[in-house]
């Protein structure tokens, strides 16, 4: 039988919360009475978190697991389990209990009567400290400010999935937060549902200062690439025009003054204002022009499309 439903959870040092994630998870799934899997990703735990996944694995057909050789971050664990999943239908979660398996049918519900791509769980009721929520919450804030999506809580991973949805997405470092976005730019339907959140009971949370810092660079990255990656001419272009237009009033301004009134001008910071205006706009217009050849090989390369079509009716 075709796999119906992919469960694809990443781990890091977790060996406390696999076999009863693994447990809540098929008890979650079985009265649905699908055909499924669940796949549990091991970021180079250094724990004994493959161990016990390798001995639930004996005991249980369902379960598949995938160690990496190294502690790649949550991302790469994700892209490793979407690339493994055979299921038509992807569901991610943490392995760290918060995500509550029991929610995991609501979201299959919705994605089917809906008919939507994606449908993200939001934590609306989170159990965690303040200074965490209010951190996410920042976040949040942000991430909508810079991407223009509407969904409320992007830092939770239980979601679910088309399997088509996921075959483009390149991730790394941070981008998991922002895979809704990166989605929706793409054309694709993003719904979403509230979800039960619990506390922590086992292991510590790996979220830390580095991670906000990291994941808001990485929302710079990932909203300039979905804006401009096309036509990236028209960031350079139009910050070229500024400069040159800025450097041309200034320049002219200053040879009114030599000319007609035989001020001196070199010793001006306006001269060298003027100068580099003009010379650092020629330059982002090289740069705009070179980046759009750069674009152009990169589509080129293995038959890569700039669209993505969403189904076809002859």
């Amino acid at each position: 039988m075709d796999l119906e439903l992919s469960v694809v959870i990443p781990a890091y040092n977790e060996e406390e919360n696999i076999e009863p994630c693994c447990q809540e998870v098929k008890t979650a799934l079985e009265p649905l009475g699908i055909n499924y899997e669940i796949i549990f990703v091991d970021d180079g735990s250094t724990d004994l978190t493959f161990k016990k996944l390798s001995d639930l694995s004996k005991n249980n057909e369902k379960l598949k697991v995938v160690k990496l050789r190294k502690n790649f971050g949550q991302s790469a664990a994700l892209r490793a389990g979407l690339d493994h999943a055979t299921g038509r239908t992807i569901v991610t979660m943490d392995a760290d209990l918060q995500n509550d398996p029991k929610d995991i049918p609501k979201l299959l519900e919705k994605l089917e009567k809906e008919d939507l791509d994606v449908v993200c769980g939001w934590r609306f009721d989170r159990k965690d400290s303040f200074s965490k929520k209010l951190f996410s919450k920042l976040a949040n804030r942000i991430r909508k400010r810079f991407t223009g999506e509407t969904i409320h809580d992007s830092g939770c991973t239980l979601r679910t999935y088309v399997k088509e949805s996921t075959e483009s997405l390149e991730l790394y470092g941070e981008l998991h937060r922002y895979i809704p976005a990166m989605l929706s730019w793409k054309g694709y339907r993003i719904g979403e549902i509230k979800t039960n959140h619990r506390e922590r009971k086992y292991g510590k949370t790996k979220y830390n200062w580095k991670r906000i810092v990291k994941g808001f660079l990485d929302l710079l990255v990932v909203t300039f690439w979905q804006k401009y990656s096309m036509r990236p001419i028209h960031i350079f272009g139009s910050m070229g025009i500024v400069l040159s237009f800025i450097g041309g009033i200034v320049s002219a301004y200053l040879v009114i003054l030599r000319l007609f009134y035989g001020i001196g001008i070199t010793d001006r910071p306006l001269f060298t204002v003027g100068i580099m205006s003009l010379v650092i706009g020629t330059q982002f217009f090289t740069i705009g022009i070179l980046a759009d050849i750069l674009v152009k090989i990169y589509y080129g390369q293995n038959g890569r499309k700039n669209y993505l079509v969403e189904r076809i009716i002859e």
